[in-house]
């Protein structure tokens, strides 16, 4: 899979992070007239626009605002501390319930870009304050990571692997069991402990 090198790559290709990019099938070309119109919005701002993790992100100076995606059902504009963003509508959500700062908009149509344009204007203003005067979420309690019983199972009785896990970022180690409890049935989710090993090698999270 060949990642996009600029945002054009990007709208043509996909991200890059499966095996449908490239073709009529991505994501992407679901949400081609939407994605276009976000994009001209958030050039506006006169952030910098780059590419990250395949998709389009805008900085300011060298920190990262926000990111635009595409999902199977909507595409989004996701502000990375989105939870001190001014939100009276309660327009933002989280991604899942283990998100923490960020805060996604989501659009099904161009109607709803363009019917929610202002609000993308006055977020991204006021996210670009934010970064401005270097305002930091305040820090979440941190919640003990409980292990799935067979991923714990399989750490104790490797522990080359457990300590690779060990080293990894407390979001990388959160991805995996979130991954991995995911799953309903006991063999799933021992086959998905397998599947995590090589990338826990390499000191990966799941969607490294």
């Amino acid at each position: 899979m060949i990642k996009p090198q600029n945002v054009d790559d990007f709208l043509k290709d996909g991200c890059g992070r499966c095996s449908k990019g490239g073709t009529p099938n991505c994501k992407v070309h679901t949400w081609t007239q939407e994605l276009l119109y976000l994009r001209n919005l958030c050039l506006e701002s006169g952030l910098t626009e780059t590419i990250k993790w395949g998709m389009p992100v805008y900085m300011h100076k060298d920190k990262n605002v926000f990111i635009i995606a595409a999902f199977k059902e909507y595409c989004s504009i996701n502000f990375f501390k989105g939870c001190l963003l001014n939100d009276p509508e309660n327009r933002l959500h989280r991604m899942s319930e283990n998100t923490q700062e960020s805060r996604i908009l989501k659009f099904k149509s161009l109607e709803d870009v363009q019917n929610l344009e202002d609000w993308i204007r006055v977020f991204i203003q006021d996210a670009i304050q934010i970064e401005e005067q270097g305002i930091k979420p305040p820090k979440a309690e941190k919640k003990e990571l409980i292990l799935p019983e067979e991923l714990q199972d399989f750490l104790n009785q490797n522990p080359n692997v457990a300590k690779a896990f060990e080293a990894l970022t407390p979001g990388r180690q959160r991805s995996w069991v979130i991954f991995i409890g995911g799953a309903k049935q006991s063999a799933t989710r021992s086959n998905r402990v397998l599947k995590a090993v090589p990338k826990i090698l390499e000191e990966k999270g799941l969607n490294d």
